[in-house]
Order: structure tokens, then C-alpha cells, then sequence
């Protein structure tokens, strides 16, 4: 599954996970013994006063040899072993015999002797009727010791008492050894509630601090699965955030920007919430399952086939919930990010729908989008909340159905009250164990389409990648000369070239102009420059160096571009002019570039000059007034090489030319490459390069190409007067 990986993809998260199992091992140890504790104080504490077990652990001398007298050799001799003679006259257990097993041993030792001193034995020796009568043990004891009453006529009476209370159960037949135990405490003077409830205390004190060690247990998982959970999501981000930032503008068209916004945040958050609940969840499940089943057999209670026929039918309904749902949970994402896109769209250009009159148009669109993903919802939310139901039915249904088989194995007296409290606590736990997996399987199928999709990001091989560190060029001493040689480009998947055997210098000291009709190239052929994109064929050169041998932040750093539409940031209009360097840039460079953009006057103008604040996107500035900022980042960068993007559209007449006046005069050492519609804005340029269909038309000055260029001379006549013209 592809979110599990991201669990295994380092040591530190493997560590991580194996101290959560440690952790979730204990809690569900914990969470397992409170049962038996519970069935141990109906059963022991209520039920048995207290006493625990068949074996004494004082007794009186007479009371142990009356016991011997209905034991086998050997059984006596294991008894006399384990207990030492005090000098009050009462035989106490030693400390060697003690432990779980010793005392497992002598339980069936005694539980017979006891249960024919405690309710009588089905026949006796000479008795000639087979009702239960009372032993005269007082006879039984002075005839053995006078020999008129052998071992074997006592062994006798044992096997006949041991057919008779065969159909009792071993429950049964243990309950009446207690209860001869208890009465033998009794005839000692002991106080039976203070038994009792040292016993209740006890076996609170223990379920307290299981309860506590779950409690602990569990609240360590938790910190230590969203605190992993929550560093896998912050190194997922940084990933597709640093890989979003070296795809190519091909890469990112694949992807639309939507798109990858949703796969950054809500995938990214979908998979966080899955790894918590695996963590959490997941891991327990199985966990608890296995231990209740374990537990459940323990019992050995024979109803283990109420809890098979229950955990089939919870796994039908899971499997068959999640083949359902599945194919709509990679839909739910696909919606999303359709209704993410169309919401980006509306909002970006809610001054055009509203020129336009195309509100109505646009709530239909959002509408239909919207309904899409609602109606997908509901039926994934719909499918999936049909797991309760089932999941409740299923556990009451357990819960009768054990108490229905369980009282008449309690009336064959092979299971006690507490003990089936127990089977029905275990059997609920491993319903939950699968109401667990249930509940996550509403998030791990759509956290898994999540994931496929962020892995799709990160998979993503980028078309435009750096040559190994060994074979770059790496120089100090750039001068800017940018040189296409017969450069031909085609966009992924077209079937022609968007650009054809363009050829042409740009050289520094000098203004290079591309012009051109809507749909000429223009703006790709720039985009080629920073490798936006890579060429299909030829070269592009800087200072005579294939810009596919610089490194990418090299190239771009001797780059000043300023697109055709001007980006801003938040924050202030200080960080968004030193936006190339903040530290390295000083407030004399940053007003220098202010002065030569021709942006000073509006920057003056405001109450707090460079420390006026920009709003996401420059909003809160005129499109003019963004275009003149963007100009003036590209210049406080002092590149090699600047690129304009029809960067003076949004300018007035006036305001166009002072710009390219100071340009000329500040920045004559530089390669100035212009990309214009108007042909007023590169009238002075020094070499104008026309573009016609992906292929170059003409190239020369303003004048030259007048008398040679048909295409130039049409976009002049169209744009310029016939005095224009002629001066």
C-alpha cells in the first residue's frame, strides 16, 4: 500500500513504529487482563468469598488427614510435601508450593476429597443404597486407623464419587471444593469478609494499574504516531514544494496549478491522517483480534464458533464495502481538484465575468462541478456508513447469542457467571478489533489514491535537468552575448514546431527586439533563454557556452526577466524590488532601480514610501504600477542580460519612453532583449527580429526593415501614422 511506505522509508520511522508496537503490545496486554480480573471477582470474589483456590493455604492437621484418606497414595504424598506443621497445631503452605503451577497441581488433588467432605459422596463403603448420603467421616476415620475400613474401600468410595460428580463440570466440582475451603477457614476463626475483601482490594489495585499502563500506553502511541505522522507530512511538502520548483513550465502544465496545490495540502493531509490512524488503529487491531481470540480459547467455553461466524461475516461486509467504494474514492480526488480549478478561475477573473454579465454562467459551472463531487461524497459516505449498523448488529448479536449458549453451559456447571462476563468481553473486543479496521477503511482507500497522486509528483521525471556537477561551466567573467543557432522547438505531444531554424545574435551594449502577431512565438522563444523549456533542436549560447552546460541557478542568475505579467508578493514594496537578494541588494541600488523603472513617483506618493505594503498578488497596485515594481526587481538584480517580456504594455505613451530612457542610459553595458507589440516602445532598438508563424521574417532596424520586411511593415502601418512613418 503506498501510504505504508512512507512508515519504512527511513530507520528513524522504522524505529519509531517498533517502539509504538512495544507500546501497543502493552496496552493491548493491559486492556486483555481487565476481563479476567472482572470474571475473577464475580466469580472468586463474590462467588467464592475470596478464596481462589481449592488448595488451603492453612488448614488444621485433622482436617488434611481426613483428605488424605480419599487420596491415592501418591496424591498424599505430594500434600504432605507442601505443607509445613506450625506449632498451633495448623499445617501452612510452603513457599516452594506456592507458585501457579504447584498450586495448579494440588487443586486436583484436593478438589475431589473436598467435594466428598463438602456435599457428601454418592455411596459408601457397605452402604447398600445409591442416594447421596452424608460420609460419617468420624466412622470412616476410627475404622481406617482400626483396620476395619481399608485404603481401598476409601479409594472405592473416591471412584464412585468421581462418576457421580463427572457430569458437573469441572466448574462445579471446583466451586464445592471452595466452598469446603471457606468453611475450614471458618472453623479456623478467620474473618471471611476480611478474606473477601483483601481480595476485592486487591484485584482493584491490579485493574487500576493495568488501566493506568494502558492509559500511559496508549497516550505514548499518540504522541509518538502524530508526531511521526506529522514529520512524514512536513517532508512530503518540502519534496513536492523543491520538485515543483524544478519543473519545467512542460511539467507544470501536466500538472495544472491546481492540481498541485490540492496534491501539497489535502492529499498530503488525507495521508497524514491515515498514518495516524495505521499508527493508532491499524497496528491495535490485529493486535486485540489476535489476543481475544487467544483469550477466547483460553476459556475453553466451546462457543468459539459464535466468534469464527462473526469475524466472516464482518470480513464479507469490509471487503465488499471497500471494492465498492474504492473507484469513487479516486474520483472524489479527481472532483476536487476539478472544482478547485474551476474555483481559481473564477475568482482570478471575477472582474472579466462581471464586464461580461457571466455570473449566472460561472454559478452553473461551479454548480455542476460542486453537485459532482457532493453526489460522489454522499455515496462513499452513504456506502461507508453502513459499516456501524452492521458492526452493532454483529455485537449485540454476539452478545445474545453468548448468552444463550453460555447459560446452559453454566447450568451443566461447565462455566461460571464471571467467566462468561469474560467470553463476551473478549468477543466484543475482537468485533472492535474489526470495527477498527472498519472505521479506517473509510480514510485508507482515499488516503491511498492521495498518496498515488503525490508519488505521481514526485515521479515526475523533469525535462529539464542539469549535467552532472563535473561537466558544467562554471565562469566568473560573463558578458552577456545570447546567440540561437537555427533553435527549433516543439511543445510535448504537438505535432509541429512552434519555432523553426531561429537564428540571431543578442549582443551586449545593444537592444534586441522580437515583434511579432498574437501567436508568433514570441514569448516561448524567450522562455527558451532561462530553459523553461529545452530547445527540440540547435543551441542556445551565452558568451558562446550551450546554455544546457551552465547549471540552472547559474544561467538564472545572469538573467533579469520581467514577464509579460507582472508578479508581485506580499509583503512590502522594499522586499519585492530586493526580491533577488534582500540582504545582498541596499536600499541605494533598490532606489536607483525605483528611479529607472519610473516607479519613484507613486512610490513617493504613499504614506510610507518603500515600506508600503503589497498584497498578495499586488492587488492593492495598479497594473501599471506592477509592471513598473517587476522592472525595477529585474534591475536591482543587475543581471548580464534583460529580458522584456511586453513588460511596457500597461505603460502610458509618456512613461514608456522616460523608461526605456533611462534603460538605455543606466544600462548600456547590458544585453537588452524586448519582446513588444507596439512597435513605439522599440523604434530606437538596435536590432528588431520579426517573427512570423514560428519563423523569422526579417531582422534589422525599424527603417530597414520597413523597406524589407512585409510582415514589419504591415504591423507598423497598422499601429503607426503616415508622419510616424516617415520621420
Amino acid at each position: 500500500m503506498s501510504v505504508i511506505k512512507y512508515l519504512l522509508q527511513s530507520k528513524r520511522t522504522v524505529a519509531t513504529l517498533v517502539v509504538i508496537v512495544a507500546f501497543l503490545v502493552v496496552q493491548a496486554v493491559c486492556d486483555l487482563s481487565l476481563p479476567n480480573y472482572t470474571s475473577n471477582i464475580v466469580d472468586i470474589g463474590i462467588m467464592q468469598g475470596g478464596v481462589e483456590n481449592a488448595t488451603p493455604k492453612e488448614i488444621r492437621k485433622q482436617s488434611l488427614e481426613d483428605l488424605k484418606l480419599f487420596m491415592p497414595e501418591k496424591d498424599a504424598n505430594a500434600v504432605t510435601k507442601a505443607y509445613k506443621e506450625g506449632d498451633d497445631g495448623i499445617y501452612y503452605l510452603k513457599g516452594s508450593a506456592s507458585d501457579n503451577a504447584s498450586i495448579e497441581k494440588l487443586d486436583s488433588v484436593f478438589c475431589v476429597p473436598m467435594t466428598i467432605l463438602a456435599a457428601g459422596s454418592l455411596g459408601s463403603a457397605g452402604a447398600e443404597s445409591s442416594d447421596m448420603q452424608s460420609i460419617d467421616i468420624d466412622r470412616l476415620r476410627q475404622g481406617y486407623a482400626a483396620g476395619a475400613v481399608t485404603k481401598d474401600q476409601l479409594l472405592d468410595i473416591r471412584s464412585e464419587a468421581e462418576k457421580r460428580i463427572e457430569p458437573l463440570g469441572d466448574k462445579m466440582v471446583n466451586t464445592a471444593a471452595v466452598t469446603y475451603v471457606e468453611a475450614e477457614y471458618e472453623a479456623m476463626g478467620k474473618d471471611m469478609q476480611d478474606i473477601q475483601m483483601d481480595y476485592m482490594k486487591k484485584a482493584g489495585l491490579i485493574m487500576i494499574l493495568y488501566t493506568l499502563g494502558s492509559a500511559l500506553s496508549a497516550i505514548a502511541v499518540c504522541f509518538l504516531a502524530s508526531y511521526t505522522a506529522a514529520g512524514i507530512s512536513r517532508e512530503l511538502r518540502r519534496k513536492i514544494f523543491f520538485k515543483t520548483l524544478g519543473f519545467s513550465l512542460r511539467e507544470t502544465d501536466h500538472f495544472t496549478a491546481a492540481s498541485l496545490i490540492t496534491r501539497s495540502t489535502n492529499d498530503i493531509q488525507q495521508i497524514q491522517l491515515a498514518l495516524v490512524l495505521i499508527m493508532r488503529l491499524v497496528l491495535f487491531a490485529p493486535i486485540m483480534g489476535i489476543g481475544g481470540i487467544i483469550m477466547v480459547a483460553g476459556t475453553r467455553s466451546g462457543m468459539g464458533w459464535i466468534v469464527a461466524a462473526a469475524v466472516g461475516f464482518l470480513l464479507i461486509v469490509v471487503v465488499g464495502l471497500i471494492r465498492i467504494t474504492m473507484p469513487k474514492f479516486k474520483l472524489l480526488q479527481v472532483l476536487i481538484d476539478k472544482l478547485n480549478l474551476i474555483s481559481r478561475e473564477i475568482l482570478s477573473g471575477l472582474p472579466v465575468i462581471r464586464a461580461f454579465c457571466r455570473e449566472d454562467y460561472e454559478t452553473k459551472r461551479f454548480g455542476k462541478a460542486n453537485d459532482e463531487l457532493m453526489k460522489t461524497q454522499l455515496f462513499t459516505n452513504r456506502a461507508m456508513s453502513m459499516m456501524f449498523p452492521f458492526m452493532m448488529l454483529t455485537m449485540n448479536g454476539i452478545s445474545l447469542t453468548v448468552v444463550w449458549f453460555g447459560a446452559k453451559t453454566i447450568d451443566a456447571g461447565n462455566l461460571q457467571v464471571g467467566d462468561m462476563m469474560a467470553f463476551i468481553t473478549y468477543t466484543i473486543m475482537i468485533v472492535m478489533s474489526f470495527m477498527m479496521i472498519s472505521m479506517i477503511s473509510v480514510f485508507l482507500p482515499r488516503a491511498n489514491v492521495a498518496a498515488e497522486r503525490v508519488n505521481e509528483v514526485l515521479a515526475m521525471p523533469q525535462s529539464v535537468t542539469d549535467k552532472p556537477d563535473g561537466e558544467l561551466v562554471k565562469k566568473t567573467d560573463w558578458r552577456g552575448e545570447v546567440v540561437f543557432d537555427n533553435v527549433s522547438f516543439r511543445f510535448p505531444d504537438a505535432e509541429e514546431d512552434v519555432l523553426t531554424n531561429i537564428s540571431f545574435a543578442a549582443e551586449p551594449g545593444e537592444t534586441t527586439a522580437i515583434i511579432g502577431s498574437t501567436g508568433s512565438g514570441k514569448t516561448t522563444l524567450i522562455n527558451l533563454i532561462p530553459r523553461m523549456f529545452d530547445v527540440t533542436s540547435g543551441s542556445i549560447r551565452i558568451d558562446g557556452v550551450d546554455v544546457r552546460d551552465i547549471s540552472q541557478h547559474d544561467l538564472r542568475g545572469l538573467l533579469g526577466v520581467v514577464p509579460q505579467k507582472g508578479v508581485l508578493f506580499s509583503g512590502d514594496i522594499a522586499s519585492n524590488i530586493k526580491f533577488s537578494d534582500y540582504e545582498g541588494v541596499t536600499d541605494e541600488a533598490m532606489e536607483k532601480a525605483a528611479e529607472i523603472a519610473q516607479a519613484t513617483e507613486f512610490i513617493e506618493a504613499k504614506d510610507e514610501g518603500f515600506a508600503s505594503a503589497i498584497s498578495q498578488g499586488g492587488t492593492n497596485v495598479s497594473g501599471g504600477q506592477k509592471q513598473r515594481l517587476s522592472i525595477a526587481r529585474a534591475v536591482a538584480k543587475d543581471p548580464k542580460v534583460f529580458i522584456f517580456d511586453d513588460s511596457f504594455s500597461a505603460l502610458d505613451y509618456r512613461t514608456d519612453k522616460a523608461l526605456r530612457k533611462a534603460l538605455s542610459q543606466t544600462l548600456g553595458d547590458r544585453t537588452i532583449i524586448i519582446v513588444a507589440q507596439r512597435i513605439s516602445t522599440i523604434l530606437g532598438a538596435d536590432k528588431i527580429i520579426v517573427l512570423d508563424e514560428g519563423e523569422i521574417a526579417g531582422v534589422g532596424t525599424h527603417r530597414e526593415l520597413l523597406e524589407s520586411c512585409e510582415v514589419y511593415r504591415e504591423i507598423a502601418t497598422s499601429q503607426l501614422s503616415e508622419a510616424e512613418l516617415a520621420s
